[in-house]
C-alpha cells in the first residue's frame, strides 16, 4: 500500500518540475527575444545614418590596356616529335631552337616538361632495377645449387650496371633541368612559364 502511495506522489513531484522548469525557462528566452529585437532595431538605424557608398568601380574606370583581353600565345609551329625522350637526348638545349624563332611560354614550357618526363620516367625504371637487384640477392642468398647461383649472381651484376647507367642518365636530366631554369632566369622568362 505503501508503495502505491508513492508513485503518484512522485508524478506529482516530477509534474510540478517540469511546469517549473518551463516557465522558469521561458522567462528568460522571452527577455533575449526582446533584447535582439533591440538590438536589431539600433543597428537598422545605424545603417540608415551612415553614408552610402561613395564610388563604383567598373571596367570603364580602368584604363584601356586593363580592359583589352591578352592576345594568345601562338601555337607552335614545329610538331612534336613521336618519342620526347629520345628526341630530348639526341638534340643539344642549342640547337632545338632556330635563332629567328620567338621563344614563348609554349615553347619553353614544352622545352622543360619533356625533360622533366624523361627523368620521370628513369627514376620509375631506376626503382624497378633496384627492385629487382633486391629479388636477386634474396635468390642468390638461398640458392645451394652453385651454377644457379652464378646465373642468379651474373643478372644481379647486370642489374647494378644497368641501374648505375640509369642513375647518370637522371643525374644528366636534373643538370638539364636546372640548366634551362638558369637560361630562362637570364632571358628574363616568367617563372610561370616552366611550371
Amino acid at each position: 500500500m505503501l508503495r502505491s502511495a508513492t508513485l503518484p506522489i512522485r508524478a506529482v513531484c516530477a509534474g510540478i518540475l517540469g511546469i517549473s522548469l518551463v516557465a522558469g525557462a521561458s522567462v528568460p528566452l522571452f527577455a533575449q527575444g526582446q533584447a535582439l529585437a533591440e538590438v536589431a532595431k539600433k543597428e537598422a538605424d545605424r545603417r540608415k545614418a551612415q553614408p552610402s557608398a561613395t564610388k563604383v568601380y567598373t571596367n570603364k574606370d580602368l584604363p584601356e590596356s586593363a580592359q583589352k583581353p591578352p592576345a594568345p600565345a601562338p601555337a607552335a609551329e614545329t610538331p612534336a616529335p613521336a618519342d620526347p625522350v629520345a628526341a630530348a637526348t639526341e638534340q643539344k638545349p642549342e640547337e632545338k631552337q632556330p635563332q629567328g624563332e620567338q621563344k614563348d611560354e609554349a615553347w619553353w614550357k614544352g622545352r622543360i616538361t619533356q625533360v622533366r618526363e624523361e627523368v620521370r620516367r628513369n627514376q620509375m625504371f631506376a626503382e624497378a632495377l633496384q627492385s629487382r637487384i633486391n629479388a636477386l640477392t634474396r635468390d642468390y642468398t638461398n640458392r645451394d645449387n652453385p651454377p644457379q647461383r652464378r646465373a642468379i649472381g651474373e643478372q644481379r651484376v647486370a642489374a647494378v650496371n644497368e641501374l648505375s647507367r640509369v642513375m647518370q642518365d637522371i643525374e644528366r636530366g636534373k643538370k638539364q633541368i636546372a640548366d634551362i631554369e638558369e637560361e630562362a632566369r637570364q632571358a628574363n622568362v616568367p617563372p610561370g612559364w616552366l611550371r
